[in-house]
């Protein structure tokens, strides 16, 4: 087996990559940005172009004080009710210093067209926002389930900051194609959603 190596002796000196080392990418293909906003949807730009997809949402902010921020998919069909079974837990520590980590039994899904929460209550306060990052994988696929994670951190409607992962599977061998962002209570009064497809 041959060793690639790379064009310099130390890592800061590096200028290139052996022709057959690939770094990845990640091509930014849409922007949305909320104001206001009952959801943000994306309906292009999901296809078998790459095979897998994240999105990241950027300071999202509630109009609704502890509302959650949810997500659902769509496949083939106008509505976002893609069949979904997941598992969901959090850690969480107040300014007031208490704490906790559970696994979270109403966040998760078994065979639901619901949407899945990613979120756990948000708050709206002028300096309160919740990001995070969803991945999609292989949602073209019509022979494999379309897994998908999600890593989420907010400032609490109880003054709290919350870490929260949900890992899941949209169960369908359908193409994925569509995914829609929204508040369980409420507009999205701000916030960036972008969407990068991975290769």
């Amino acid at each position: 087996m041959a060793i690639n190596l790379a064009n310099n002796n130390s890592l800061a000196n590096i200028t290139a990559l052996p022709s057959s080392v690939s770094g990845g990418a990640m091509t930014l293909l849409a922007t949305q940005t909320a104001s206001g906003s009952a959801n943000l949807s994306f309906t292009s730009d999901i296809d078998d172009t790459y095979d897998s997809y994240v999105f990241k949402c950027i300071n999202i902010h509630p109009a609704t004080d502890g509302a959650k921020f949810q997500v659902n998919f769509r496949d083939g069909d106008t509505a976002y009710d893609a069949v979904k079974t997941s598992t969901a837990f959090s850690a969480y520590h107040t300014e007031s210093a208490s704490s906790g980590f559970a696994y979270l039994t109403g966040y998760d899904l078994a065979q639901s067209t619901g949407v899945q929460q990613i979120d756990q209550n948000s708050g709206n306060d002028n300096d309160q926002n919740f990001c995070a990052e969803l991945k999609l994988f292989s949602p073209s696929s019509t022979t494999f389930v379309k897994h998908y994670m999600v890593r989420s951190v907010a400032n609490a409607a109880s003054d709290a900051e919350t870490d929260m992962y949900v890992a899941g599977y949209c169960n369908t061998t359908t193409a994925i194609d569509g995914v829609q962002f929204s508040f369980s209570s409420g507009n999205i009064d701000s916030g960036v959603i972008k969407l990068y497809g991975i290769s």
